[in-house]
């Protein structure tokens, strides 16, 4: 029995798939030194020429990973804060997205993005706390955020693994997660739903680091005579919708929580499908950050931007008792 914290996992997927295929390289900003942490220790294992330091010029070298994986490698990049997204949007979803689609196929653009504390962290304020993932799946591009060391593992696996592009966000508030682990670490097909709790009255749809907090509140809720079924899509794209209309024939009743905002996100896309495609017998319900959040440095203005347990828990009683 060992203890696995997401990082370290991040850690262990990079170091793996580096150590069983050549063609795998790391880019990326103060990633020599592993200042984030799912880089470290992997300059001085595998040299400076597959483990590359870069300047403060993230088009310059998302353009160059787009080249090199265009050329036949499997460029990973680490992007320090999710809002360096922004800058690369045009590159990643524009053109690397495409590429394959453009070709009929003839050009295959295996590259993965890496965001290792995407969302709200202790003072980080406007410009560096936002979830930005609800953009890429809307663009179509393949889209992850797991919520727990194994699965941050078996996605990232799966992602170094795929032939498109895909990009896994690390929620900041899921870094300090560990799992017990007693066995190697598969990887997660992309896609692919988990159940973390089954329960026969009301779904939660719970993205990234929020399952634990789903998973709280169903606890507290189960003492209330409430049954709860958590589920954790682990892909936002593709979504596994298949296994949330599964839940929902046992529930018949939806909440879903997304720590991002509100208006096109994807949440509000879940509901929507939900409520075109499946069994409901109460009127779904949301829980996410306001409408245009931009977090404040200050702390206590910071939470109260962000979904809680309060919230959900109001969510549930009152989907409940439809």
């Amino acid at each position: 029995m060992s203890w696995l914290s997401y990082t370290k996992a991040l850690n262990r997927a990079l170091t793996d798939a580096m150590a069983e295929d050549s063609s795998v390289v790391v880019l990326g900003e103060d990633i020599g030194a592993g200042l984030a942490g799912p880089t470290l220790g992997l300059q001085k294992r595998f040299g400076t020429g597959r483990v590359v330091d870069t300047p403060l010029s993230e088009q310059g070298f998302t353009g160059m990973a787009v080249g090199a994986a265009l050329a036949g490698l499997r460029p990973v990049v680490e992007f320090q804060i999710p809002a360096l997204l922004f800058l690369v949007f045009e590159q990643l979803t524009n053109q690397a997205h495409k590429f394959s689609l453009m070709t009929g196929g003839q050009a295959s653009v295996p590259l993965t993005c890496l965001v290792p504390g995407s969302g709200s962290r202790d003072g980080w304020a406007g410009q560096h706390s936002d979830h930005p993932y609800s953009l890429f799946a809307h663009m179509g591009v393949k889209t992850v955020v797991p919520a727990t060391p194994t699965d941050a593992y078996g996605l990232l696996r799966s992602a170094i693994a795929d032939p498109d592009p895909v990009v896994v966000f690390a929620p900041a508030a899921a870094l300090a997660v560990r799992d017990d682990v007693t066995a190697p670490l598969p990887a997660v097909p992309l896609g692919s739903a988990r159940t973390h709790r089954e329960g026969s009255d009301v779904t939660v749809v719970a993205v990234g680091h929020l399952v634990h907090e789903a998973l709280a509140v169903a606890e507290e809720l189960a003492a209330e005579g409430i049954s709860v079924e958590v589920l954790d899509p682990r892909t936002l794209y593709p979504f596994d919708w298949e296994a949330l209309g599964a839940s929902l024939e046992r529930t018949g009743r939806l909440v879903v929580v997304d720590d991002s905002n509100r208006s096109c996100g994807i949440g509000g896309e879940v509901l929507a499908t939900a409520a075109e495609q499946f069994r409901l017998v109460a009127p779904p319900r949301r829980v996410t950050r306001p409408d245009g959040t931009v977090l404040p440095f200050a702390r206590d203005l910071d939470r109260a931007l962000q979904p809680g347990r309060d919230q959900l828990r109001h969510a549930v009683r009152t989907v409940a008792k439809h």
